[in-house]
């Protein structure tokens, strides 16, 4: 049987397809780390944004901590992500 190699990232992001509030919160937390590459804050605020939307209350909390680490042009960047985002799914 061959096996299969899958990131916590990859996994993640598959059950963040189907909009799982905890999901797109998990995404935020390892793009804002970095704990599976690189940082990458746009990408967190994208993801903890779509999960504050969805009704998770803590990833409001994590995207206003963030953008305070972020400029105004990533912070609009991380929106566009979004909604191009909420467009495809």
């Amino acid at each position: 049987m061959a096996r299969l190699e899958n990131s916590s990232r990859d996994i993640v992001e598959f059950a963040a397809n189907g909009g799982a509030p905890d999901a797109l919160f998990e995404l935020g937390l390892i793009y804002a780390s970095g704990r599976e590459g690189e940082q990458d804050f746009v990408t967190a605020h994208k993801w903890f944004n779509l999960a504050a939307l969805r009704g998770n209350v803590e990833a409001k909390r994590y995207r206003l901590e963030l953008s305070r680490e972020m400029t105004k042009a990533q912070v609009a960047q991380a929106q566009k992500l979004a909604r191009a985002w909420i467009a495809s799914h």
